[in-house]
């Protein structure tokens, strides 16, 4: 009995660490592709105000809730940090694209960006996120009891 509490404790700690290297491997490739953009859009910031605040807002809160996702795999929690991931997605858009129309002026330019389009297919995208991880919390249920009766 004891050996066998070992080498679930063995395993245990293993899946650990590999989850622990994978959310670091997904960190880093993210957190590269945001320095690539963000020096890209480095440029178009100076005629955006506030552009690059919102972007490094969203990948510092997109990127927490991804380690949260990551470390939690396997629990019944996974799935509503995914939920209020997608939802965090949706308000973000919401709020920083302004319901979808842009206003700036440029000197004596008025310009006006109608983006609502783009703002409901992500939206929508969001929602389909939200609708995968609520069916995936029923289905982790489901196979939780499945277990249970077998």
């Amino acid at each position: 009995m004891e050996v066998e509490q070992n080498i679930s404790t063995k395993q245990k700690i293993r899946k650990g660490i590999f989850r622990v290297a994978k959310t670091t491997i997904k960190v880093v490739i993210v957190g590269v592709i945001y320095l690539l953009l963000s020096r890209i859009l480095g440029q178009v910031s100076a005629l955006i105000p506030g552009l690059q605040g919102m972007i490094t807002t969203f990948a510092i809160v997109y990127i927490a809730l991804m380690v949260v996702c990551d470390l939690t795999s396997g629990l019944i929690i996974q799935h509503f940090f995914n939920g209020a991931k997608s939802l965090f997605v949706i308000a973000y858009f919401i709020f920083s694209l302004n319901s979808g129309v842009l206003d700036y002026t440029f000197g004596n330019v008025n310009l006006m960006i109608d983006i609502r389009v783009f703002l409901i297919l992500a939206m929508l995208f969001g929602l389909l996120g939200l609708a995968k991880s609520i069916i995936q919390a029923i289905d982790h249920v489901n196979e939780k009891l499945e277990l249970m009766t077998i």
